[in-house]
């Protein structure tokens, strides 16, 4: 009963912990795409947060300094890919993928400029990184049978970055469907046409939705760099922010169900990592190549499965022309 137990809540705070960085990038792309710009790029804005992050808090000691410098190098991409698509109405699938291939190769070329470490930054000390924070009574309550070690080691005993990540969910919720902001975000997504008629300037609040996306994928990175991890090696994000994608398509482009998506993908990537090298009755021990590709197998089922019964907004990807 205890090992079934231990078994459990250590397959909760790892699904919790792997499900950080696809709920905040998850979310970035719901904004964007809800705002009519597909954005294929979180995963070159997460990569370029958990690069810059890692770099300044490894100069500065500071991982809260580190955490602006990634905020602030993904929402700088997050309005290139706005000037590409919105501006000069760029394809927007191609700009996301030119983002994400400049990036995979920026980070590492400069990683091996700055540090001399081969496409990696130094190890980040942990006076400068996110550290698991315990919560009131964790240890105290912890000794209560059942509740407690749920309490301890799934509520408690995460850093801060986890716990924005949750918040963040109810917060885009009501941003979205009880806010004039989230209103007129909904409609640009939709029928930008009518909004413009209504005098609503349709780039504006583009622009603002791929501004709100970059801050959530800097969010996301620098968890990857200096909050989950001690620094930043290359392609670190690894799919990521196609994942992200995948879970908001089987969210349906809402918050809650988008939510449960991404713990769906994490909880597998957390099993993953627990079957590798165990042998399995009947089986033996299975090929560790084959268990790493279990979340991403899942997420094309999934997706063959429900992205049909998926609404789109019906203006994504679509240049918006003013008409004269």
């Amino acid at each position: 009963m205890e090992d079934t137990l231990g078994l459990i809540v250590s397959l909760a705070a790892a699904t919790l912990r792997v499900a950080t960085p696809l709920i905040l990038a998850a979310l970035a792309g719901m904004f964007s795409e809800r705002s009519g710009v597909v954005d294929i790029g979180l995963e070159g804005k997460m990569l370029a947060a958990a690069f810059f992050s890692a770099s300044t808090a490894l100069v500065t000691g500071s991982a809260w300094l580190g955490l602006c410098a990634g905020v602030a190098s993904a929402v700088a991409l997050a309005m290139v890919h706005g000037l590409a698509s919105i501006t000069y109405n760029g394809n927007q699938m191609v700009s996301g993928l030119a983002l994400n291939v400049l990036v995979a190769g920026l980070t590492p070329l400069l990683a091996t400029v700055w540090f001399q470490q081969a496409g990696r930054t130094p190890t980040v000390p942990n006076g400068a990184r996110f550290l698991p924070v315990s919560l009131p009574g964790a240890e105290a309550f912890g000794t209560v049978p059942l509740l407690g070690p749920l309490y301890r080691s799934v509520v408690s005993g995460h850093n801060v970055l986890v716990y924005l990540a949750i918040a963040a969910v109810p917060l885009a919720a009501w941003i979205l469907f009880r806010t004039r902001f989230g209103l007129r975000l909904r409609a640009v997504g939709e029928n930008p046409h009518a909004l413009d008629t209504a005098g609503v300037n349709v780039a504006w609040m583009r622009y603002r939705a791929l501004a709100i996306g970059g801050v959530l994928c800097g969010f996301a990175g620098t968890y990857l760099s200096i909050g989950q991890g001690a620094g930043f090696i290359q392609d670190m994000t690894a799919g990521r922010g196609f994942l992200a994608l995948a879970a908001l398509i089987f969210g349906k482009w809402l918050p809650v169900p988008t939510l449960l998506a991404c713990f769906l993908f994490a909880f597998t990537d957390a099993v993953q990592v627990r079957l590798q090298g165990v042998p399995l009755p009947g089986i033996g021990v299975i090929p560790v190549q084959f268990i790493q590709a279990i979340p991403y197998v899942l997420t094309v089922l999934l997706l063959a499965g429900f992205v049909g019964k998926a609404v789109a907004p019906k203006a994504i990807g679509l240049p918006y022309v003013k008409s004269r």
